[in-house]
């Protein structure tokens, strides 16, 4: 939870730097789980909404309040983490020593998504490159310990 925060609030729309797989990762998950929670009551309200058509398979009825005002949360918070989402994955290809042009693999249809993967499970770049020095501290006189490096 702390690494999301961290994302929310220190690296809202940072497009610069580096950011560990630890950082990426919590960030994805607790977004992942956030974004069901909100879906459920929007997704139950309007599979109850296509439960009740009529005999020329038109919704007898039309979003009701709770599902209105789940699918509006759903919206604002989506935009609001649209940023943060594309700044660490940005700063996670920084942290592999690539572009962060290169989530526009993204767009090519499952390949595109399993290269990305490929590259967002891979280690940091040992030392400092363009985007900065590796937050893990490696590539200095800094002692590694396998257990906190990941």
């Amino acid at each position: 939870m702390q690494d999301y925060l961290n994302v929310i609030k220190n690296h809202y729309a940072d497009f610069k730097g580096r950011a560990r797989r630890r950082e990426y990762w919590m960030f994805t998950l607790i977004n992942a789980i956030i974004t069901f929670v909100l879906q459920i009551p929007a997704q139950g309200a309007l599979m109850g909404m296509a439960m009740q058509s009529d005999a020329s398979g038109a919704p007898s009825a039309g979003v009701t309040g709770i599902a209105l005002i789940s699918i509006i949360l759903l919206l604002v918070y989506t935009l609001a983490v649209l940023l943060p989402s594309i700044g660490v994955a940005v700063r996670r290809m920084h942290d592999t020593g690539r572009s962060g042009w290169l989530l526009l693999l993204g767009l090519i249809p499952f390949i595109g998504w399993l290269i990305l993967l490929y590259f967002y499970v891979q280690d940091s770049q040992p030392g400092a490159n363009k985007w900065g020095p590796n937050p893990k501290g490696q590539g200095t006189n800094v002692p590694q310990n396998a257990a906190t490096n990941w």
